[in-house]
């Protein structure tokens, strides 16, 4: 991730408070969400502390491969001063060894490339189910509101019919 996208860690979901209020969310739940998503969020920077390590062993094993080209172009200029068969041998010899090195640190980048895929897929996976898990939740508390206001609205008629009761046998 860069700078510009928001920095989230395990340590600051398990910590997060949230403000009680009356009809405030089940602690309980709101801490078991918390612990999975700490815990999912953990493994996802061991996957990317992972996909870093294997990205910069291939960047290391590029940079040793091009340390080898630099050399081999050395010994290619030593290689002119001998009999035209060594320099043809030698020439042979340097290409396909650069050919390997670019087939190998293709290989390397283009693996590199399709894990960061991989993993930006499962994160915006991820992502839409959290999206889904919320519109969900907010449907669920919203039904819930309904139904209390429908119980406050029955106690308000019930209250006064009970007055209504009591003021007419009174008369």
């Amino acid at each position: 991730m860069t700078e510009e996208h928001f920095q989230l860690t395990p340590h600051e979901v398990r910590t997060q408070e949230f403000q009680k209020e009356l009809r405030g969310y089940d602690r309980q739940q709101v801490d078991d969400f918390k612990q999975r998503l700490s815990d999912e969020l953990e493994r996802l920077l061991r996957e990317r502390v992972q996909m870093e390590e294997r990205v910069k062993a291939g960047q290391e094993q590029l940079r040793a491969f091009r340390d080898r080209e630099r050399a081999l172009n050395e010994a290619l200029i030593a290689a002119q001063q001998l009999r035209e068969d060594t320099r043809v041998q030698a020439n042979h010899e340097a290409e396909l060894i650069l050919r390997e090195a670019r087939t190998e640190a293709l290989r390397i980048v283009g693996q590199a490339q399709v894990d960061e895929q991989g993993l930006r897929e499962r994160f915006e996976a991820l992502h839409r189910q959290f999206a889904v898990y919320l519109a969900n939740f907010r449907a669920l508390l919203e039904r819930h509101l309904g139904e209390v206001e429908g119980y406050q609205v029955h106690s308000q008629v019930m209250h006064q019919v009970q007055t209504e009761l009591l003021l007419k046998r009174q008369a």
